[in-house]
């Protein structure tokens, strides 16, 4: 839990509650905070299984995957491979799109390039390629005077996206069945404030959509996790512009390490597929193998 990605409170969140949830299904459970340190711990703890709550680089792009890996610690979610493609929001995309699966023109563009000029067509969203949670995410409007001006903190490297309007939902998919659709609701942007501050959105879960767009998230969600490779549990994010029906149901991208906090999407999918949050954080457990 923790680490040193730009997610890390949401990642203590999720640790923390994991762990408590854990203790109450009778396991013996030790927390770290990663650090630099972090091979050294495993090693003086020696778990039997590790679960990842990391979020972000590092513990969600398929670093520790292979420190784990070579420890030989059986470790919970995505392996190496899928993880670092899932991480890498274009070569994700690619990977979806060669499965079929609907998805929006990007480009990857140097950050002063994408400060200098437009270099698609406004309405778009540019957000770094390699990060979680809504981070460091800028929305041109079609009207917009000029490219967007990018924070210091943001890589040099990012992806500029066709914008993809209407509505937010999201499927998780636990082992190899997806769970069931949520619509997200939020007065504006779904940001990282509104994905982790209580009342930041309004979950509406099973999703009030026609029953064609609920099935074709399922089928899109299970099928973009099996593109990528994953295992245990990943949420897949949807747009869906209800005026254009199926056509305008968009994936926009698979996350391996869902947020389990208390405002967390996937916890409440799987509570309404009959597993409690400890139920949920066991079956992880128990999923858990190295060679992923």
């Amino acid at each position: 839990m923790g680490g040193l990605s730009a997610e890390r409170e949401v990642s203590l969140s999720s640790g923390r509650e994991c762990a408590t949830a854990l203790r109450g299904e009778g396991y013996e459970v030790v927390e770290i905070d990663a650090a630099a340190d972090l091979a050294a711990r495993l090693i003086e703890v020696a778990p039997d299984v590790v679960f990842n709550a990391l979020h972000g680089r590092w513990g969600e792009d398929g670093c520790v995957q292979g420190m784990l890996e070579w420890l030989r610690i059986p470790y919970t979610h995505s392996g190496v491979l899928a993880s670092a493609l899932a991480m890498d929001k274009q070569r994700s995309k690619a990977a979806f799109a060669s499965a079929g699966l609907p998805v929006v023109h990007s480009v990857l563009e140097d950050k002063a390039t994408v400060m200098q000029r437009h270099v698609i067509e406004p309405p778009y969203v540019v957000k770094p390629n390699s990060e979680g949670s809504s981070v460091g995410i800028y929305f041109v409007h079609e009207a917009a005077n000029g490219p967007p001006q990018l924070d210091d903190h943001i890589p040099d490297q990012v992806m500029v996206e066709t914008y993809a309007p209407g509505r937010e939902m999201t499927t998780t998919v636990m082992g190899d069945q997806a769970l069931t659709v949520t619509d997200i609701l939020t007065d504006g942007w779904y940001d990282y404030d509104a994905k982790y501050k209580p009342g930041g959105s309004r979950h509406v879960v099973p999703a009030e959509i026609p029953q064609e767009i609920f099935d074709l998230c399922l089928d899109y969600a299970l099928r973009a996790h099996q593109a990528l490779g994953c295992r245990g549990v990943s949420r897949t994010d949807f747009r869906w512009d209800e005026t254009r029906g199926a056509d305008g149901l968009i994936l926009l991208e698979v996350n391996t390490q869902p947020g389990m906090t208390p405002t967390s999407l996937s916890p409440e999918q799987a509570e309404i597929a009959g597993h409690s949050f400890g139920a949920l954080c066991r079956w992880l457990v128990e999923d858990a193998s190295c060679d992923r």
